[in-house]
């Protein structure tokens, strides 16, 4: 009993000190936008519904920035025009914070029950560091929606859908009509066979978009028509925090970047996508779909800010997972948990920034794009397949002797059907 009570101290004490080191971390590192994002939000928002104007006409005073979203997204967000300032400051970190700990639990949970991890104390651990994760300060700082978007979406490919559940695919089609890029998790959905759930996240993209023309034709046809297209509304190409391929080749040549050459790219990132997330689907792993998606999703999208990045979480996360499903002192276990605290540890860094002013040169290529490399990486290299406990050997051995197994739990085929093993059968 007494050495249970000083476990349970060490590690109140333990999550303590880290999380004083990580605010002292975020004291010194974190940059204060002031919710930048936030306040043109808001502002289109209120001068939409109070001062008569239209919202895809307004621009941040002394700025080039207006609302950019879909209007189906302004109807989620209309609340915060009857919001105060604080309240919308209030209920944005809010938001993000309870999403980003919900997502972390669902994907380290396994990781901890696996390990034999105190549960709370390893979440307590991963919430710490997941606050010094650029993207997710940048995304809190800035008023960003990058958390709820990836919340919404692993509701359905981590909750619903490995269940078949009916309603798998209304979280992508949500997100999808909140924001546009998100709608690559519908691609991914067709692509691995999941044919039901691409139908129900179009259907309820198309149907919150036709609300939101119902609710507000004026603003869905400016958007549809013009807003969209007008890429000056979000910042320039080469700026650093551009972590797309587009950002990478816009930086080789910022006057006259390649589209040819960006296409290139894009079409052998996406080949690369498709194959490992049908891969990642025939093993039942649908958290690596998760990763792999996110990852392809931030490499070809035109702009990715950095706090876009948030979509990496699971990706490290899950290099945790395989790292610990690995036999203790074993080569891969060493390779994959340094592999996940040296992304993770560039991830905190804002290495790419003091390449912010000149990009150029091979020192401004390899760095200058790091958060690019470290997505690429975990496109090409994220382990599938996440980590079970090995087969007992006498168990094996009784497999390869040809003895009638009972019935084992049903996995999921290439094609995302779902088969029953029969009660009994023979190994052959």
């Amino acid at each position: 009993m007494a050495q249970g009570v000083r476990r349970t101290i060490g590690q109140v004490v333990a999550v303590v000190v880290l999380a004083v080191a990580v605010t002292a971390f975020l004291s010194v590192a974190a940059v204060r936008h002031g919710f930048f994002d936030l306040h043109v939000y808001r502002g289109a928002l209120v001068w939409w519904v109070h001062d008569g104007g239209e919202i895809y006409d307004y621009l941040k005073p002394g700025t080039q920035y207006g609302f950019t979203y879909p209007p189906f997204a302004a109807l989620v967000m209309l609340p915060m025009a009857y919001l105060s300032w604080h309240g919308a400051i209030v209920v944005s970190v809010a938001a993000g914070v309870a999403a980003a700990a919900v997502l972390v639990w669902w994907l380290l949970d396994p990781v901890s029950r696996r390990a034999g991890w105190t549960r709370w104390f390893a979440f307590a651990v991963a919430l710490c560091l997941a606050a010094a994760f650029e993207p997710m300060r940048e995304t809190i700082n800035f008023g960003q929606v990058n958390t709820l978007l990836l919340f919404l979406v692993a509701v359905d490919l981590l909750r619903l859908l490995p269940r078949e559940h009916r309603w798998a695919g209304v979280g992508i089609g949500l997100a999808t009509a909140i924001k546009l890029t998100p709608g690559i998790f519908l691609i991914y959905l067709l692509v691995t066979g999941r044919w039901r759930a691409a139908l129900t996240a179009t259907g309820t993209a198309a149907g919150a978009t036709v609300l939101a023309a119902a609710s507000f034709p004026d603003a869905s046809r400016e958007f549809w028509t013009s807003a969209l297209w007008n890429t000056g509304r979000v910042g320039e190409l080469a700026f650093v925090s551009n972590q797309s391929l587009r950002g990478v080749v816009a930086r080789l040549d910022p006057q006259s970047p390649s589209t040819l050459a960006w296409l290139a790219l894009v079409a052998a990132t996406v080949a690369l996508w498709i194959w490992r997330s049908r891969a990642a689907v025939a093993a039942g792993d649908e958290a690596a779909g998760l990763a792999l998606t996110g990852a392809v999703m931030c490499l070809v999208s035109p702009v990715t800010w950095v706090h876009h990045l948030v979509w990496l979480l699971p990706g490290l996360l899950l290099l945790v997972d395989h790292g610990m499903a690995a036999p203790p002192r074993s080569r891969r276990r060493r390779l994959l948990l340094v592999a996940a605290t040296v992304g993770y540890a560039f991830l905190i860094s804002r290495i790419v920034w003091a390449w912010e002013k000149d990009f150029s040169g091979v020192d401004g290529f390899l760095f200058g794009n790091t958060y690019v490399w470290i997505s690429l990486a975990l496109l090409a290299f994220l382990p599938l397949g996440r980590g079970e406990p090995p087969v007992p050997a006498a168990r094996s051995a009784v497999e390869a002797a040809g003895v009638p197994q009972l019935d084992q739990p049903d996995r999921r085929t290439p094609a995302g059907q779902w088969h029953r093993i029969g009660r009994l059968r023979t190994v052959r």
